[in-house]
């Protein structure tokens, strides 16, 4: 395994470090799919990253914005993630994320059991999947 420099790291644990995925696989993931764009170019989990650059990470319905102040050395707190990265998400895509929480109001009765094939179908619509 080669060394990381203290310039750049790659982009999927860069990801993970700042807190954008859970883990490292779902950062790893992302990137296969194309949800992660640097320079307007979707990117695969190897590339590298340096202090300064913008990334734009897709997380259905909200397309976020980065600028990278520094990279870390390690996974960070959540407290000082803020010394890392620097939002950039426009107010619009922020409004579409409360949109979407507002309107997700769902509940199932207790000992109604799983939902039918129909019923799965008509919430995967009404989710917009």
């Amino acid at each position: 395994m080669r060394e990381e420099t203290g310039t750049g790291q790659r982009i999927d644990k860069f990801l993970w470090s700042v807190r954008i995925y859970k883990t490292r696989s779902m950062a790893t993931e992302a990137c296969k799919k194309g949800r992660v764009i640097i320079n307007d170019i979707p990117v695969k989990p190897s590339r590298q990253v340096t202090a300064g650059e913008i990334i734009k990470v897709k997380k259905t319905p909200v397309l976020y914005g980065y600028k990278i102040r520094e990279i870390p050395s390690s996974r960070v707190s959540a407290k000082v993630v803020d010394a890392y990265l620097e939002d950039q998400t426009p107010e619009e895509e922020k409004i579409k994320l409360d949109m979407k929480q507002k309107t997700q109001v769902l509940y199932r009765y207790k000992g109604t059991g799983r939902p039918t094939k129909k019923e799965r179908r008509d919430l995967d619509r009404l989710m917009d999947k």
